[in-house]
């Protein structure tokens, strides 16, 4: 599939998607609790169909009604039957990792062609320090892995390059028989695990932690069942912002709560920085563009956030570096060198560093460009043909599917001339 995009001004509100990374959590927190959990507003996407496939085939039952999954789970995970595909779903992949650590027996975990090259050994590595066995097929430390647990606990040190790494063990490591001490030397994107505990406090698991440097986790422990409602997605919300930042439209963002644990909130700060108009209220975000100017921002916990940012930078007047973020060369793709390569197509004067990217003010140029079969890619590209001299065309569209499957039509709701072509 590809997208046509011309050059558009757009107005109006939009309600935004609930967010992919509290659902996927609310799955895997449902399927280790004892009895009924309802997850009220969840995003409905390819990511997270892959986790509800998931936890069903670690044996949760889970109804399905419209804005609502009913999960049903007796706390302890089985053996699933078959290979676990997380398709695209790297968050689902790390995740299932801890939890098939807690089974006996071996879960072998594939996925797609990016999920077969996400680095995965680290987290294997602390499953096999903890007690469990977990391996890469292919022995490079990527997909397919095999997990087998249970793991007891004990004392580990973990660098997480991503924070998936140091969620997963989080989520595990309460039902271990023993307590665990989780060092951590390195940490990228800490509102992540930010978010991971506030889940963990919710339903009732101890823990302790120094900082993000240490964490005791408290083992024997039971997940309470619970009833939550799914906040929307800043991470979904920051193409809708910067969108109207850079065609000087007004927009009007509904369902997002700034008292909630979402790193990607900083993409407002970050807005209000380069010059953009923003207006935040209990439970929605007014933003209008005004001219932008450059600047340095830090993007580690929000790693997210550089595509579409790398797309704004291109209409800030003077230098934009986007640094401290090198682990977005290794999420679907690497997103330094791909938003580099595909903007550079537009006319943008753009360059590599080893974390981050530096961005000149450019006049983009409509063309046709590559979304890598990235989600974040394909709409940041989106972004920035809406605000291109003349037509731009993106390829591998179908991947929004994985955490935003309406993007066009809201996008189209708000005035934006954009088309999906087969």
């Amino acid at each position: 599939m590809q997208f046509v995009v011309n050059s558009s001004s757009l107005h109006g509100q939009v309600i935004i998607p609930g967010s992919k990374s509290h659902t996927i959590r609310a799955l895997v927190c449902a399927l280790l609790a004892d009895g009924t959990s309802t997850i009220q507003m969840p995003l409905d996407s390819s990511d997270t169909r892959s986790c509800l496939s998931m936890i069903r085939q670690f044996g949760a039952t889970v109804e399905e009604h419209e804005h609502e999954w009913v999960v049903k789970s007796n706390g302890a995970p089985q053996l699933p039957d078959d290979v676990i595909d997380v398709g695209n779903s790297g968050t689902s992949l790390y995740f299932g990792i801890g939890v098939a650590s807690l089974i006996p027996g071996m879960t072998v975990f594939t996925g797609d062609h990016q999920i077969r090259n996400r680095p995965a050994e680290d987290l294997l590595n602390a499953i096999t320090e903890l007690g469990g066995y977990a391996v890469s097929t292919r022995s490079n430390g990527k997909p397919p892995v095999v997990v087998q647990g249970p793991i007891i606990g004990g004392h580990v040190s973990i660098r997480a390059i991503t924070s998936q790494y140091l969620s997963s063990l989080l989520v595990a490591t309460p039902k271990a028989k023993h307590n665990t001490i989780i060092d951590v030397p390195l940490l990228n994107e800490a509102p992540y695990v930010g978010m991971t505990l506030w889940w963990l406090k919710e339903l009732g698991i101890e823990y302790h932690h120094t900082g993000y440097e240490q964490f005791i986790v408290k083992g024997g422990q039971s997940y309470k069942p619970f009833t939550k409602y799914i906040p929307a997605d800043f991470s979904s919300a920051t193409f809708f912002m910067v969108a109207a930042a850079i065609t000087q439209s007004s927009v009007v963002l509904k369902g997002l709560d700034f008292n909630d644990t979402q790193g990607d909130k900083e993409v407002v700060n970050i807005l209000k920085a380069m010059g953009a108009d923003v207006d935040i209220m209990p439970d929605a975000i007014a933003i209008s563009g005004k001219p932008l100017k450059g600047g340095v921002f830090d993007l580690n916990a929000m790693p997210d956030a550089l595509p579409a940012l790398s797309v704004c930078a291109c209409f800030a007047d003077g230098e934009t570096r986007l640094v401290n973020v090198p682990q977005a060369r290794v999420k679907e793709t690497d997103r330094i060198a791909v938003m580099c390569a595909e903007l550079k197509k537009m006319g943008a004067d753009i360059e590599e560093l080893p974390d981050g990217l530096i961005i000149r003010k450019s006049t983009l140029e409509g063309a046709h460009v590559n979304g890598h079969h990235d989600h974040r890619v394909v709409m940041s590209l989106a972004v920035a043909g809406l605000a291109a001299e003349g037509s731009t065309t993106i390829d591998t569209a179908e991947s929004v599917s994985v955490t935003f499957p309406n993007f066009v039509e809201l996008m189209q709701a708000l005035g934006a001339s954009i088309r999906k072509e087969e």
